[in-house]
């Protein structure tokens, strides 16, 4: 059994159109270097150039935020459900 990664609408397009996908990996790093193996073209929106969680990017780990767990290093087991949350900005009112 894999990890569930759970993917936002901004993402799906780059991702095939997935909702969520299983993935490989016993850390965030290793989940997120799964993931843009599989789909290049998300990897800017995902990770900073040094492999670092980009700042925009929230992920949790069932719940749990992995900037609290060790940020790329948090861990990752086999039935855990991994968030991937895009912070928004505001605009004028």
């Amino acid at each position: 059994m894999s990890a569930l990664l759970r993917i936002p609408t901004v993402l799906r397009p780059a991702m095939g159109g997935e909702v969520s996908i299983p993935v490989e990996g016993t850390t965030i790093g290793a989940v997120l270097a799964d993931v843009t193996d599989r789909y290049p073209a998300v990897r800017g929106q995902l990770l900073n150039d040094d492999g670092t969680l980009h700042r925009f990017l929230n992920v949790y780990v069932n719940d749990d935020d992995v900037r609290y767990l060790g940020g790329v290093d948090a861990a990752v087991g086999e039935s855990d459900e991994i968030t991937l949350l895009p912070a928004v900005a505001g605009g004028a009112w």
